[in-house]
């Protein structure tokens, strides 16, 4: 089925400056997604997939070629501009969870909206809207010292989906959590996915995440080697 792309990533190369030379981290990588994709980039460390996802999440620029992520090129973004685009319409989960451990879960989940123009009512029912996909209502007075590993993780699930922004960008999302909790946070993105066809795109060498993917990108030494869709 035809989708219109939301990431087209033409011959882009990214350096980084070593001692007095340089190391390529990504070479040449050409890949488009479409809208409503769960697809992850896999491999080793050091083979490139963090670049690249924080490229796409225009926290990066390229050094050769473009990455056009719903419609803007990243390396023609301002800072204003690249903050915008991650203001409206991207999500982001992390492996660390980056919670504020002096906010609940509420102001945690509802901090994002702060940044937009909505009024307090609206927020209220976008975070408990939020907060019922990932099952955390009832710890909406708690403060993340008081979670688990697993709830914390869905309250970083609640935030980045509290927006229902149009990608979710997701690095090593379930690298400190047990097989239990990777199960449930997994099948959380999965039916999010499918109701609001929200794009994932996961940067993971986790088994746990791979057996959930719908596309499996394998990268190694900054270049694609397989691209492949999978019947689950």
């Amino acid at each position: 089925m035809e989708t219109q792309n939301q990431i087209s990533i033409n011959k882009l190369s990214k350096h980084f400056p070593v001692g007095g030379g340089k190391f390529t981290a990504l070479k040449e990588i050409d890949l488009s997604f479409g809208e409503g994709e769960f697809a992850g980039l896999v491999g080793p460390s050091g083979s490139g997939k963090t670049t690249l996802l924080n490229i796409v999440g225009s926290l990066d620029t390229p050094s050769e070629g473009e990455a056009v992520v719903l419609g803007r090129a990243i390396s023609k973004l301002s800072i204003k501009e690249s903050a915008k685009l991650r203001k409206e319409d991207l999500g982001f989960i992390f492996q660390s969870y980056n919670l504020l451990p002096v906010y609940t879960v509420f102001e945690n989940v509802e901090f994002p909206l702060l940044l937009l123009k909505m009024t307090s009512a609206e927020r209220k029912k976008a975070v408990m809207e939020a907060l019922e996909w990932v099952g955390l209502v009832p710890k909406i007075k708690s403060k993340p010292p008081q979670l688990s590993g697993g709830e914390s993780q869905r309250v970083a699930i609640a935030r980045a989906m509290v927006k229902k922004p149009r990608l979710v960008l997701a690095d090593e999302p379930t690298a400190n959590l047990d097989a239990e909790n990777s199960h449930h946070i997994l099948e959380t993105m999965v039916k999010l996915n499918e109701d609001l066809k929200t794009s994932f795109l996961f940067a993971t060498h986790d088994d746990k995440v791979i057996k959930y993917l719908k596309r499996k990108i394998s990268l190694s030494d900054g270049m694609v080697v397989k691209d492949e869709y999978i019947s689950n």
